[in-house]
């Protein structure tokens, strides 16, 4: 437990940081962030100065409009300059800075002992030859591709010849469903997508192609152009030199495993024999700085996955700038930020940000926990890890396996702690303060959004004194203020909605093919501001903690889920007439999923429906979907207009009794039942 002043006391940044820090104390950060914020073609501008621009922009710097009542949202950076990312993040690096030699990732398998690395002139190489592949296969600027595939080199380099062609890249996180995968194939009119035959997550072997081959008949099903299919053979991997020679990977037991997979000549085409004829050179596509980059999905309260689009200038210097500055990255530093690339902390804090600063980072295929629950840190230890980002669910999953598995690793490496995906509670952050940290390595505990596209709440680690759970400061450009329900601005003290009242390089344009929902969702409640779906609270001085999510969504081990979504997905089982879906605390993922389902007539409610409905959710959404509650509700608690009160339904997943104002409910008689038939903990 965690006393209020302990909560309370300020964690102050190790001296030894300060000499070589790029914010050395609280007064810079300020400074700098005035200039941010006041001129931001200034403050930008510089940072643009870093990079490769084919040519300058035409028009203002910035240009934009966040009101819905004067016309049509619009962000716009630099249009009218022209510009690569890929070129920026890797031919920059090896031409101009020198860097080829230099590692760009350690990759480390699944298995302990299967690792591999690859320098920037190596990884540009492989790069250009797949941005060469992708054009023979009739791709080009504008185009959309699906990536389908594990944490291995593949995927950065699949993402980045996108980007160097000007086709945008959709990656699909490898835990979702066929359904899933889809939607999103589906919903950006993909042309092609890159998947692998197999691999395994801890001990479990997952067969990609299976699933992205029941994906693609279903898009079939439904009128997809897609026709071709890229497979990286993964498992008996085939090492595909620069030159286009084989080598074989070290036999470990991943790379034994006969995976049967179904293989079709009119679409499926083998990454490798692809790759072993295409060209180590490819010109860039020089594109407008708001020209599209990339769609990821997120959850959305409707139930359906938004497709965030971000743009390429903007986006580049905003994740690159946060990476320096929050992780106050050095040219000697090992990072690791443990995110799968599916997710956008992967984009942009091990794609993007990393690459956009020569950094040598650690791309991780397995979990936390295998073989042993002292993997992370044997990791640590073997590339000498010196900036460490994770999840709070994993922090939590540690803690659970207590302090011994931690200690009999070195650690002395690690620098700066970072924190990503939901707020982190105070125990988890003191447990990662005094236990992996040891008490001399900062934690920036950062909030922001798939939308943003980098921090946007943060400490910096040799500037910001800490207060455990609350992400303290805005970074640079971003301007947060708090509302109430009215819409009006909250000073000092306050709790409300967080919203952000300018845009910043980083912010997303729109939803890809949905710009009315894009307004509707982000500026429609508050217009004149940026609203972002989450609670906060201010305190006396200054810190911002964030409450969590505001609207119908939930938070499970750092991925956003939509309880619409899940509700679909049980409300297609025969057996239920209706569905609700609500978060229950949950010591290590943070929130659960409880869900209430009212049942068809001549149906019953049993241990196999229940396992029916959980299998139903994961296969249609993902694992990480699958319900760890399921209630029978003879009835939902409804309003006189028909409204089920979800407000109620989580008082009752929570068995909180203090109900508040009961007098809009239609049948309240139904809540006593409800609370006495919960589920227990043991389901």
């Amino acid at each position: 437990m965690v006393l209020p002043e302990e909560q309370a006391r300020l964690y102050q940044p190790r001296p030894e940081l300060l000499p070589a820090a790029h914010v050395p104390s609280l007064s810079h950060y300020e400074r700098l962030y005035q200039r941010s914020v006041e001129e931001p073609h200034e403050f930008w501008g510089d940072v643009a100065k870093e990079f490769y621009w084919k040519s300058h922009h035409t028009g203002p710097f910035l240009n934009y409009n966040f009101d819905v009542t004067k016309g049509r949202i619009f962000i716009e950076w630099m249009k009218g300059a022209t510009t690569n990312i890929c070129y920026n993040l890797l031919d920059r690096n090896v031409n101009e800075k020198k860097l080829g030699d230099k590692i760009a990732f350690y990759w480390e398998g699944n298995e302990p002992g299967d690792s591999a690395k690859i320098t920037y002139s190596e990884l540009l190489h492989k790069v250009c030859q797949f941005a060469n592949v992708l054009r023979s296969q009739g791709v080009k600027k504008g185009d959309r591709i699906s990536i389908y595939l594990p944490m291995i080199v593949e995927l950065v380099v699949a993402m980045l010849a996108c980007a160097r062609i000007g086709a945008l890249h959709s990656v699909v996180f490898a835990g979702f469903s066929a359904d899933s995968l889809c939607e999103r194939i589906l919903n950006c009119g993909c042309s092609l997508l890159i998947t692998a035959d197999a691999f395994y997550r801890g001990d479990k072997l997952i067969n990609l192609k299976h699933i992205a081959d029941e994906a693609l008949q279903k898009c079939k099903d439904r009128g997809s152009p897609l026709k071709k299919c890229i497979v990286v053979k993964h498992l008996g991997r085939e090492e595909i030199a620069v030159d286009g020679t084989c080598t074989k990977s070290p036999p470990l037991k991943r790379l034994c495993q006969d995976v049967q997979i179904l293989w079709n000549p009119a679409t499926d085409m083998w990454w490798h024999e692809l790759m072993s004829s295409a060209s180590t050179e490819c010109e860039p596509e020089w594109c407008d700085a708001e020209d599209e980059l990339f769609i990821l999905y997120t959850s959305g309260s409707t139930g359906k996955p938004k497709g965030v689009l971000h743009t390429l200038g903007g986006y580049m210097l905003f994740a690159a700038t946060s990476f320096k500055y929050v992780f106050d990255y050095q040219p000697e530093d090992v990072y690791w930020c443990t995110a799968d690339i599916g997710w956008i902390t992967g984009h942009s804090y091990l794609t993007y940000g990393p690459l956009a600063n020569g950094a040598t980072s650690v791309l991780f295929e397995g979990v936390p926990t295998y073989p042993d629950v002292g993997r992370m840190w044997s990791i640590v230890d073997k590339y000498k890890v010196t900036k460490f980002y994770t999840a709070p669910t994993a922090i939590r999953l540690m803690m659970k396996h207590g302090e011994e598995p931690v200690k009999k690793h070195s650690r002395k490496s690690l620098k700066v702690l970072g924190s990503v995906g939901e707020p982190i509670n105070p125990e988890a952050w003191l447990w990662y303060y005094r236990v992996v940290g040891e008490e001399r390595c900062p934690i920036v505990d950062t909030f922001w959004q798939t939308e943003t596209g980098g921090h946007m709440l943060t400490p910096l680690p040799a500037a910001t004194p800490m207060k455990p759970g609350s992400a303290a400061f805005p970074f640079f450009g971003v301007v947060p203020a708090i509302l109430n329900e009215s819409g009006e601005e909250l000073e000092g003290e306050a709790e409300g909605y967080l919203v952000f009242k300018q845009p910043w390089p980083g912010i997303m344009r729109t939803l890809y093919g949905n710009h009315q929902q894009f307004e509707t969702t982000y500026f429609k409640k508050f217009p004149g501001y940026y609203v972002t779906g989450d609670g906060c609270r201010r305190d006396k001085d200054g810190y911002y903690w964030i409450t969590g999510r505001i609207d119908d969504m939930l938070n499970v081990s750092g991925h956003l889920l939509s309880t619409a979504e899940v509700e679909s997905a049980l409300l297609e089982h025969t057996a239920i007439s209706e569905a609700a879906v609500v978060s229950h605390p949950h010591p290590l993922k943070g929130e659960c999923l409880y869900c209430f389902v009212t049942l068809r007539d001549g149906h019953e409610f049993t241990k196999n429906l229940t396992d029916e409905l959980k299998k139903q959710v994961r296969e249609k959404i993902g694992p990480i979907a699958t319900p760890d509650y399921i209630q029978y509700a003879p009835s939902l608690p409804k309003t006189r207009s028909g409204k089920i009160t979800r407000r109620i339904l989580r008082k009752i997943a929570k068995n909180d009794q203090d109900l508040g104002d009961l007098s809009t409910l239609a049948n309240p008689g139904i809540i006593k039942h409800l609370f006495n038939s919960r589920c227990d903990t043991k389901q």
